[in-house]
């Protein structure tokens, strides 16, 4: 289903709530093409939900309050009347299609059922691995890493959420990462180094803001895991670890099975994936940065043997070294877990 063309890239003030023991947050709706994303006012993802899925909680009073979750818990508060009538009558026009029995209605669901089959038989599993990661859009990414995200929590015991932590999270994002800065969270256990996820997420253990004096360790190992998520895409990963089938899912109902997104995810933490990068590509994406190789090759290993090539060629040995953060965002981001 496609969303009415009148209503293309309509946007709207909301209230949203991750669930009920969460805190309301002003945020920005968007109508897309089957989707509603939800956005912070920097327009970074906080979820995304389907069309299909959308239900009025309270109909007939306003403002309108919607859920996609089968039990409610995630909810959005609307009270723009474009928005509110665009929603209610794609819901009108699923309804319609819903309850529309007949012949027609089982040929078009065998019709499907049929192209499904060939999809499945013919079509390398590479290739539809391939075209998911081409057309899915970035709302729906940062979907599955948020999804990601909660059936890790009984591994990491979730993130941590400071506000002076999280205001030099953000401002490290942007420091490092100025055109395309990536959502960064501090995981509470069981994450080592820098775990990149679906929708520009990248997770960090605690480790990195907690046991080093400088912050250029943590910001070598985000760097490190955004470069190889730009090269090997970790939606890559995910379909190729799901299969075909998943993937088709993916590409027909927009949604992954959450055992599939729990099992990768698991694997990810107890099974971190080999490092991508060579030496030289290290060296060069940390020196573009401005960011010292040497702390992040003590960091890899104590003594240095083992990644001396990256103390050696230390991109900025002998410069004026930019400053990476703040002394006070530095001092909030290693407390950010003392929420």
């Amino acid at each position: 289903m496609t969303a009415l063309k009148e209503f293309e890239r309509l946007e709207s003030p909301g209230t949203w709530r991750a669930a009920p023991d969460e805190p309301r947050r002003e945020v920005i709706v968007v109508f897309g093409d089957a989707t509603l994303a939800i956005t912070d006012a920097a327009l970074r993802p906080l979820s995304h939900w389907s069309l299909a899925a959308v239900r009025r909680l309270n109909p007939g009073r306003e403002p309108a309050l919607y859920t996609a979750d089968e039990d409610g818990r995630e909810t959005l508060e609307i009270d723009d009347e474009t928005m509110m009538n665009a929603i209610e009558r794609v819901r009108r026009a699923i309804r319609r299609r819903r309850y529309r029995p007949g012949r027609g209605r089982l040929a078009a669901v065998g019709t499907m059922a049929l192209v499904l089959g060939l999809l499945a038989a013919l079509w390398l599993p590479s290739a539809l691995v391939r075209h998911a990661d081409a057309v899915l859009p970035a709302a729906a990414r940062a979907a599955i890493g948020r999804q990601m995200l909660d059936t890790l929590r009984p591994l990491t015991g979730g993130n941590c959420h400071d506000a002076d932590g999280l205001a030099a999270l953000d401002a490290l994002a942007r420091r490092l990462i100025p055109d395309a800065p990536p959502a960064l969270l501090v995981a509470r256990s069981g994450v080592s180094g820098a775990l990149a996820l679906p929708g520009n997420i990248i997770v960090i253990g605690r480790d990195l803001v907690e046991d080093y004096d400088e912050p250029e360790v943590a910001a070598g190992h985000i760097l490190v895991a955004a470069t190889e998520a730009r090269t090997h895409s970790p939606l890559v990963r995910l379909l190729q670890d799901a299969g075909a089938f998943a993937t088709l899912r993916l590409l027909t109902t927009g949604t992954l099975p959450e055992g599939t997104l729990a099992r990768h995810a698991r694997h990810l933490v107890l099974s971190p994936p080999a490092p991508v990068l060579g030496t030289d590509e290290v060296i060069a994406v940390l020196g573009r940065a401005g960011i010292s190789s040497t702390p992040y090759a003590y960091a890899l290993d104590v003594t240095g043997e083992s990644s001396l090539p990256l103390i050696e060629a230390d991109p900025m040995r002998g410069q004026s070294k930019p400053e990476v953060l703040s002394d006070t965002r530095w001092v909030a981001l290693q407390e950010i877990c003392e929420d």
